[in-house]
């Protein structure tokens, strides 16, 4: 069936296309495009030409572009496209996901997530289908229990929960990110695990969990660990270039990176995301991030407890914006698609890799270049 499939596209090349696009807008409509299959693809079961449709007509809008459909036809969404036509016993629903009766809790946690995540209809299905909870959402609970506990352990041994930062002791650990200790490479990755106080700990845990925990059962632990832990890297890296004094705590990176995604793919695909409430839980969550930022840039001004060490950078958070408006949207966007064959995310893999190498020599030279006066180490 995909050969005979294949034999369908080269029936609708760019010339054939024309014939019923008169206007040469691009798009046909799925009526004509459904003639034209029926006509070209003779051998196909009516289930498999109604995935065929449903998976070009991603939008739901009545209308097919011929370069969407040649990249579906060209295996840019093979995951999909395998699963659809391996499953021929599955009768493709006309009811939309949220019309569906009689699911358990637990199916309508899933249908909740997938209306939360994803803007088109037919991958919110085959999302809701084949989801398994196995392997769970485990990279995110890991690290935010990670946090939970290192945050306990430093609160009893300092016997302080607010502005623990304010303590002589709490940089003396191995995990915060200090220049003076930039040398120590795991610093620009560790620093996640520890929190100025439990304020910081839990504006940053509360966004970390509502986002991250639903991103990775739709996207899986490899890709948005990818975009957490470049978020991470780049802000250290950014503080470490913008802000050369400053020490950093904190896992604002990786959140911000992750929210920003979000946000910028909810967005960008407006009219497709079907969550409820969207625009006052966009807002509440913009509210969210600036609070924590706000926070970060007072503690960063407010005069340190033990000069000449200055109070955390507040820089980290604007490394993992940019990571999530670039990298991140590009990962969210593409749904099950191999991200290895979109232009566009080695674009920005390529720029966030420039910048690393850029940073990294910074680190090297810049600070003896320009005999930057360093607070003394912890």
């Amino acid at each position: 069936s995909r050969v005979q499939a294949l034999e369908c596209l080269t029936c609708v090349k760019q010339d054939r296309w024309r014939i019923y696009d008169p206007e040469n807008s691009g798009f046909i409509s799925t009526e004509r495009f459904r003639d034209l299959l029926e006509v070209h693809g003779s051998e196909l079961d009516p289930h498999k030409l109604e995935v065929l449709l449903a998976l070009a007509d991603g939008n739901a809008d009545g209308k097919i572009c011929y370069q969407d459909f040649v990249n579906l036809m060209s295996n840019k969404r093979s995951n999909s496209f395998r699963r659809a036509i391996l499953q021929g016993g599955r009768q493709l629903k006309g009811a939309v996901l949220r019309e569906e009766a009689g699911l358990d809790l637990s199916q309508r946690l899933v249908r909740h997530i997938a209306y939360e995540t994803l803007p088109r209809e037919i991958d919110r299905k085959w999302y809701f289908d084949s989801y398994t909870c196995c392997p769970p959402p485990w990279l995110i609970l890991a690290i935010t229990i990670t946090e939970v506990a290192v945050f306990l352990y430093y609160s009893l041994q300092l016997n302080r929960w607010v502005l623990q930062v304010s303590d002589p002791l709490f940089l003396k650990g191995p995990l915060p990110y200090h220049p003076q200790l930039r040398a120590q490479a795991w610093r620009y990755l560790s620093y996640i695990f520890m929190h100025a106080g439990i304020e910081h700990l839990g504006l940053n845990m509360a966004m970390q969990l509502l986002v991250g925990v639903p991103l990775e059962m739709v996207h899986g632990a490899v890709r948005i660990g990818l975009v957490y832990v470049c978020g991470v890297l780049a802000g250290s890296l950014a503080v470490s270039v913008a802000d050369m004094t400053a020490p950093v705590v904190g896992s604002s990176g990786g959140v911000y990176a992750l929210v920003s995604a979000h946000l910028a793919n909810v967005v960008m695909n407006w009219s497709g995301m079907k969550c409820q409430f969207k625009l006052f839980r966009m807002a509440m969550a913009l509210v969210c991030m600036s609070v924590e930022f706000g926070r970060a840039v007072w503690l960063r001004f407010y005069p340190p407890p033990f000069p000449p060490c200055p109070n955390p950078s507040f820089v980290a958070h604007l490394g993992g914006v940019a990571v999530g408006l670039t990298l991140g949207v590009v990962v969210l966007h593409n749904y099950e698609q191999r991200l290895q064959e979109q232009s566009l995310f080695w674009i920005f893999f390529c720029v966030y890799t420039l910048f690393v190498l850029c940073a990294v020599f910074w680190n090297v030279f810049a600070y003896g270049l320009l005999d930057v006066k360093l607070p003394p180490s912890p």
